[in-house]
């Protein structure tokens, strides 16, 4: 229960520093919708979903209307289409991602995610049908959101599906030039993907998830920011305490929602994700919070120090709120959507480099980075190797969204608007990668993956 005074600073929360929950999120398991008949299986995917998913976007409504608490974003996560395609004669699956665009149409969610495949080992024929679908699937599709998981801690580095991921984010982005080339934005590559993520573009619904399950993502840079406010002469050690009670009060907002959407849903409730997601919205930037401990710009030295400590204290008092902490839980840096980063970039304090190292200590990864549209591909790779990198020897989940936008080059800009905002095109290295991604193979596991 929530006293009087966590009520009043709840209340101050949401109307003036953008304390949101940034999604409600119902995973749905598609395994029992396989046929080998493409045209029944989506039949199938789509009744299921709109079927399960009835009264979600209703429910999350409700729900907002009733406690006072922005509901930003409905959306539906699915069982990896690749594991579900797999028992089809086709090998075009477009079929299947035009059938859950159909359904999150029926449904009215902003998002669904799901069109994904996993091949950090190797790739089955229906992972690599998938995977080819994946720029027509993007650009013929408004709501369908895609993710591939390229390597694990425990597996290494898939670098035959890096050296294809390239070749298709460079594919999705010319389908869909005449809006810069949007369909990226809809797809991340993974290294350790999580099985209860609720956030887009990377959510589907793990294999060893119930039938149906509620996921909330919590989200309040601003709420956080407002609050370094009150120890601006203070220690790190005061800093992370305040931190940590903050996102304590967040995750606590988060927690009675995921409970009371899944209770009038008749579904599990599996995790809050406790992540800082910031937003376009001047006042709601990660940004903005590690500048708020001293540093005059962004991607100074300093900041990734800086965002291990927000990441941790986020952590820290998220769990102390729930017993349900899960998906990916820290702090999120991408660029377009972050009106801090954006600045960063703009005044060329934040580099592609130093976001990398940032990555080492942050919630995911390189996320939402707008690049030159005549980037090779063989780079994209390249980048999403060094990336997997990190995740493979670090435990950790590393991701890759980056959008080689069309016809532009540095010192443009790409819009996208709403919560994807708009990003300057960040420099990639000059020197090519090509001969290091056209080996191929697999990239081994590190020996401390052997635990057991």
């Amino acid at each position: 229960m929530l006293n009087q005074n966590e009520i009043i600073q709840t209340i101050q929360m949401i109307d003036k520093l953008h304390l949101d929950i940034r999604t409600i999120t119902m995973g749905i398991n598609l395994l029992d919708c396989t046929h080998e008949n493409e045209q029944i299986a989506c039949t199938k995917i789509y009744d299921k979903i709109s079927k399960k998913a009835e009264h979600l976007v209703k429910t999350g409504c409700d729900i907002e209307k009733e406690f006072g608490i922005p509901v930003i974003n409905k959306r539906i996560s699915v069982t990896p289409i690749s594991l579900v395609a797999g028992t089809s004669k086709t090998n075009d699956y477009v079929c299947f991602a035009k059938a859950l665009e159909k359904a999150a149409v029926n449904t009215g969610v902003n998002f669904l995610g799901g069109f994904s495949a996993l091949v950090q080992k190797g790739c089955t024929n229906a992972d690599l049908n998938l995977i080819k679908s994946i720029p027509e699937a993007l650009s013929e599709t408004e709501h369908v959101c895609s993710s591939v998981n390229v390597a694990s801690s425990r597996a290494g580095i898939n670098m035959n599906a890096v050296k294809e991921m390239g070749i298709v984010i460079k594919k999705a982005a010319e389908l869909t030039a005449a809006s810069d080339g949007l369909a990226c934005a809809k797809l991340v590559v993974f290294a350790n993907a999580v099985e209860d993520n609720p956030f887009m573009a990377g959510a589907f619904h793990g294999v060893s998830e119930a039938d149906t399950v509620i996921n909330v993502g919590v989200s309040g840079p601003g709420v956080v920011h407002a609050a370094l406010q009150n120890v601006k002469e203070g220690t790190f050690d005061e800093v992370a305490e305040t931190i940590k009670k903050t996102a304590f009060r967040i995750t606590r907002i988060g927690q009675l929602v995921a409970q009371e959407a899944s209770k009038r849903l008749d579904t599990s409730f599996g995790i809050v994700d406790l992540s800082l997601a910031p937003t376009p919205e001047r006042g709601d930037s990660v940004a903005r919070i590690l500048e708020a401990m001293g540093l005059e710009v962004c991607g100074t030295h300093g900041t990734t120090a800086a965002l291990a400590l927000l990441n941790d204290a986020v952590k820290k008092g998220g769990v102390m709120a729930s017993s349900h902490v899960g998906g990916l839980s820290g702090a999120f840096i991408p660029v377009s959507e972050d009106e801090g980063m954006i600045n960063a970039v703009n005044v060329g304090g934040l580099s592609l480099d130093k976001l990398e190292a940032m990555t080492c200590v942050c919630s995911v990864g390189l996320d939402m980075i707008a690049i030159p549209g005549d980037t090779p591909a063989e780079t994209i790779s390249a980048i999403i190797a060094d990336e997997a990198a990190i995740g493979m020897v670090n435990h950790k989940t590393t991701a890759v969204r980056l959008i080689p936008a069309p016809g532009k080059s540095v010192g443009d800009t790409v819009e996208f608007g709403g919560l994807l905002g708009s990003a300057p095109i960040m420099p990639v290295n000059k020197y090519s990668s090509a001969d290091f991604i056209l080996r191929g193979g697999l990239i081994p596991a590190p020996l401390h993956s052997l635990k057991n």
